[in-house]
């Protein structure tokens, strides 16, 4: 589980200057206003489709050309059907899917949290409430017989360790 969690902080540097010239292109429009919908209105829901679109855009390329994301390579890390082969995109866009859904409590949460309650203890725990979905599908690799999170066994992908190449 350390290794996921270890290649996508790795992930998080390309993805985060993705977004970034992902937005230089809604600059132009916004004239001063922040990027929130009481201020931007609907180009705010375009520009958080636009984010989750290079999001997913990432990890679907990647994974359906070598199986690896940038991040994945170091840890020696796979993404694959269980016959190993590599998935089709149709499958790495529904793992995606079911990966923004284990991410959805914490980031809807989070707007109606922080913007409409006072008490920081409630807060605290709500949005550590928020974050158990995601945190239990991958503590589920150390139940599972097979070591697949939620997310592996809803999409029929693995998450698979190469083996150390050879020294030379």
């Amino acid at each position: 589980m350390f290794r996921r969690v270890a290649s996508v902080v790795y992930d998080c540097l390309p993805i985060f200057a993705l977004t970034v010239i992902a937005t230089f292109a809604f600059l132009p429009f916004l004239h001063g206003r922040v990027l929130v919908p009481r201020e931007a209105g609907a180009l705010a829901y375009l520009y958080w489709f636009v984010q989750l679109t290079v999001v997913a855009g990432f990890y679907v390329f990647f994974w359906t050309r070598k199986g690896q994301t940038i991040g994945m390579l170091p840890w020696r890390l796979r993404m694959q059907s269980p016959n190993g082969a590599l998935i089709h995109w149709k499958r790495a866009l529904a793992r995606m899917a079911a990966t923004f859904g284990l991410w959805a409590p914490f980031f809807l949460g989070y707007g109606l949290i922080w913007g409409h309650w006072s008490d920081r203890t409630a807060r605290s725990i709500a949005m550590g409430a928020s974050l158990l979905p995601i945190v239990l599908a991958y503590v589920w690799i150390w139940i599972d017989g097979d070591r697949l999170a939620w997310q592996d066994r809803w999409t029929n992908t693995r998450v698979v360790l190469l083996p150390k190449a050879g020294r030379r």
